[in-house]
């Protein structure tokens, strides 16, 4: 039997690790084309200003680099020490991408971010031109393979059951790198990513002019984060929309849940822009529907179907039986492996053999499940529909914000006025938070909504996990919160010190000129 504390205390340690970590990636993300954009006006114009304004940035992008590469290494521990059996099943396949992101991306990213901060008296300016490109490239190749190899799991293309290895093994490498869902999430993530690098830029220079200091850093560093801003946030929502037909395609329960849709509606379904979800009753209180939306956001016409929650456990229920019968047909085959019934049998219900699976849960012999038995596995295939449903209407309101908030501030650069609008800079300022509640709320739509699979319709979450004891697990655990509770803090106390200290601060930025004081003791000595 299945120890629910132990997959507990395991994906909670893991979520908490990951959503730690996935603070810093997106700001590398975003502020490494921003310091590319600065450097490229710096190269074409040779104005000081520009350099400066890199350099400035650029101490608080490597203070954020180092704390990333800290939560990220640990990550990848838990593959072994808490996540054994899923390495096992799954790692020809997934261990790939991670392993071709450290050797291509990693290794080019940590190479020239020290020729960004060091070469700066050392090349040209072109050449430290393409450093800084080439940096900004490596992060992004970097969310690149981690992002195929997370695609995978929520689409689990390229592969098949060996079974004389008993694993998942590559069949094609071509369609786990072009994967359809690795595409969308690598361009919705990234442009995510740029968003919160124009916004933290935008915020902290917001506060320069509330204060008074570095007004023409501030204002010129707001310029830039308004235009590379705007177009990010626009892009997030239009990719944002391929992420969801992508959704539609191959998790269809993912996306009644973030619908709260129970039952099967009529095309074109609506979309529901609040609403209380109630899991018990299975319906959605006080709803408010916006006609047609839902259906042409998720299936981009008037006349497809989109199954609810309620079709979807019965089809899951479907896919339990034939699972059952690939099962009990891969049992004979471990006896017997020139049973050739055998294997037709389970050729034939191959795809549903994940399916069986979720039966280990509470059974140790799938074969022997009772009709209850299948439809509380079927049951179980609904994930977290309240957290879903509010994780992403939060998260689409944000966004919603961010385009309103750059394209005012792009106004407001075109008419020169940033410093003359106080409630505009306080907005400015406090909206520095959201962009990273936003994608944090991206993540747990992502990974939550795949529930109870570690990788959808092939290993439930549940049967991943070591052969640990919960105090093993609650040991690490703690260890974990211990050790990333004192890099946030050692995070929070250097980007604060930095920041306030400004491009003026730390001698990058001249100090402002005193006013001249007028002499009226000339003007007394006048007749």
């Amino acid at each position: 039997m299945i120890d629910e504390t132990v997959v507990t205390l395991s994906r909670l340690q893991f979520a908490l690790t990951a959503l730690y970590h996935f603070l810093f990636v997106p700001l590398t993300l975003g502020l490494s084309w921003m310091l590319a954009i600065m450097e490229a006006v710096y190269v074409m114009t040779g104005r000081e200003v520009w350099k400066r304004m890199t350099q400035f940035w650029g101490v608080l992008f490597g203070i954020n680099f180092a704390m990333g590469v800290a939560t990220g290494v640990t990550m990848e521990f838990q593959f072994g020490t808490n996540w054994a059996y899923y390495s096992h099943y799954v790692g020809d396949i997934f261990g790939t991408p991670l392993a071709i992101e450290g050797l291509m991306a990693f290794f080019l990213e940590a190479t020239f971010i020290g020729l960004f901060f060091f070469g700066w008296d050392r090349l040209s300016r072109v050449k430290h031109l393409v450093v800084t490109f080439l940096l900004a490239l490596g992060t992004n190749l970097s969310a690149l393979w981690i992002l195929i190899a997370n695609a995978w799991m929520q689409n689990p293309v390229g592969s098949r059951f060996n079974l004389d290895t008993m694993r998942m093994e590559v069949t094609d490498f071509g369609a786990v790198v072009f994967n359809p869902v690795a595409q969308s999430k690598f361009v919705h993530t990234v442009s995510a990513g740029y968003v919160l690098g124009a916004m933290f830029v935008l915020s902290i220079s917001a506060w320069y002019l509330l204060k008074g200091r570095n007004v023409d850093f501030a204002k010129r560093s707001m310029t830039v984060a308004a235009s590379f801003g705007l177009a990010s946030a626009l892009s997030v929502v239009v990719l944002g929309d391929e992420s969801g037909y992508t959704v539609t395609e191959h998790q269809k329960m993912k996306l009644a849940a973030i619908e709260a849709m129970w039952e099967t509606e009529p095309a074109p379904a609506a979309f529901t822009a609040f609403g209380l979800p109630d899991v018990a009753e299975r319906t959605t209180h006080y709803a408010i529907h916006i006609p047609w939306l839902m259906g042409i956001i998720g299936t981009r016409s008037l006349d497809r179907v989109l199954p609810g929650i309620g079709e979807l456990v019965g089809d899951a229920e479907q896919r339990i039986a034939g699972g059952m019968k690939a099962y009990a047909a891969m049992q004979r085959l471990r006896v017997d492996r020139n049973d050739a019934a055998a294997r037709a049998e389970f050729e034939a219900h191959e795809r549903d053999l994940g399916y069986a699976l979720l039966l280990k849960r509470s059974l140790a012999d799938p074969a022997t499940a009772s009709p209850d038995d299948i439809r509380a596995a079927a049951a179980s295939t609904i994930p977290n529909v309240p957290v879903l449903f509010w994780a992403f209407r939060i998260m689409v309101g944000c966004g919603l914000w961010f385009i309103a908030l750059f394209a005012y501030s792009f106004w407001l650069s075109a008419r020169r006025e940033l410093d003359r609008r106080r409630r505009y800079l306080k907005a400015a300022l406090w909206s520095l938070p959201l962009p990273w509640l936003a994608i944090e709320l991206g993540w747990i739509v992502a990974e939550y909504g795949r529930q109870p699979w570690a990788i959808e319709g092939v290993l439930p979450t549940a049967l991943g996990v070591s052969s640990v004891s919960v105090a093993q697990v609650a040991t690490s655990l703690a260890g974990f919160v211990l050790f990333y509770s004192a890099l946030a803090v050692v995070d929070a106390v250097l980007m604060l010190k930095y920041a306030r200290k400004g491009p003026d601060g730390l001698g990058m930025w001249p100090p402002a000129k005193p006013e001249p004081v007028p002499d009226h003791s000339v003007v007394a000595a006048r007749p």
